[in-house]
């Protein structure tokens, strides 16, 4: 279909050229039926991804747990949510978050609409209509009552706004926060571009394909199988985290989370679910070291290996590689 000259100007100011971003040469992204992506749509969703009057007390917006400069990751082991409420698991990054069939460490949300009302009620927003905090009607209606947003969510939806179809805007921006060609080197040395990456890079790349073996998790362009394991983290605490097991109440699952995706690695520590990796070093250390041992650690995939000095070099070089530009500009607000 050929764009019209507004159309490609509403693209552009929203940094997506002139379609919506993609992982080249990967499948497309399953978008649901309910919730077609439109350019109006994605500029709503946008801002209410800025906004702090979503949260219960006007203190965090979406951005707040996914920065820029942390790799769209809060930068901290475990934050703090409205309220002050202490969260409980690392903020992961958002890049390609629009790909992942399930959401969260443990996997325990399907979709990314789901995963925004969730994230909203919870503490990570504190919008829960409990204990004289607002309910996701309330904001709602506090969203109704600014011309700007009343206009936009008439205009896309045809309607007030409701908790739903605020979650469908947000989630339809969600799903442009990936890292294409023109955001990632690796995504176009993945697509032919072997000069993408510098020659330690690339030994480092050798390193993690075929003697660490990195890859039999942190495999493809998505750098994540977006399947499950127990590498030991925090499962020598007195009351550990069971991760995928609350979810499935699966024994084996006991201490499994999610393979995390590895772009924007180098700015966004500390690693791991629970933040207990403070550097990029100690994070490869734990995982060549073949993890911690526990009753349900992930033996199949996670093997010790030692690497001379000048390997965890060049491994190390080709993590800080997998950088991502974030080009997406904050919006004006209404």
């Amino acid at each position: 279909m050929k764009r019209t000259p507004v159309l490609c100007l509403a693209l552009a100011s929203l940094g997506l050229g002139q379609q919506w971003p993609e992982v080249p040469n990967y499948e497309l992204m399953k978008i649901p039926a309910d919730n077609p992506m439109t350019v109006a749509k994605v500029e709503l969703g946008k801002q209410l991804y800025y906004d702090k009057r979503l949260s219960g007390d006007g203190s965090h917006a979406c951005y707040s747990c996914h920065l820029k400069e942390k790799g769209l990751t809060m930068g901290v082991a475990l934050g703090q949510g409205p309220y002050g409420a202490k969260l409980t698991r690392s903020a992961p990054t958002m890049w390609n978050v629009g790909y992942l069939p399930a959401i969260y460490w443990d996997g325990r949300t399907p979709t990314l609409e789901r995963q925004v009302v969730g994230a909203w009620t919870g503490a990570n927003m504190g919008v829960s209509g409990k204990d004289g905090r607002p309910s996701t009607a309330t904001i709602a209606g506090n969203l109704n009552a600014i011309p700007g947003y009343r206009q936009q969510f008439q205009a896309v939806f045809g309607g007030p706004a409701t908790q739903d179809n605020i979650a469908k805007a947000l989630a339809a921006f969600m799903r442009t926060i990936v890292a294409t060609k023109e955001r990632s080197a690796w995504m176009r040395f993945m697509s032919g571009n072997k000069s993408a990456l510098s020659a330690q890079a690339k030994r480092g790349y050798k390193v993690f394909h075929e003697k660490a073996k990195c890859d039999n998790c942190h495999d493809g362009k998505l750098l994540s199988d977006m399947q499950f394991h127990n590498v030991g983290v925090g499962m020598d605490a007195a009351t550990p985290d069971l991760g995928r097991f609350v979810v499935t109440k699966d024994e084996k699952d006991k201490g499994a989370f999610k393979t995390p995706a590895l772009l924007d690695i180098s700015k966004s520590a500390p690693y791991f679910h629970d933040g207990s990796a403070a550097t990029l070093e100690e994070a490869v250390d734990f995982m060549t070291k073949g993890g911690k041992d526990n009753p349900h650690l992930d033996k199949t995939n996670l093997k010790a290996v030692k690497l001379s000095a000048k390997e965890k070099t060049d491994l190390l070089a080709f993590l800080r590689s997998l950088d991502v530009t974030y080009d997406i500009a904050e919006p004006k607000l209404p």
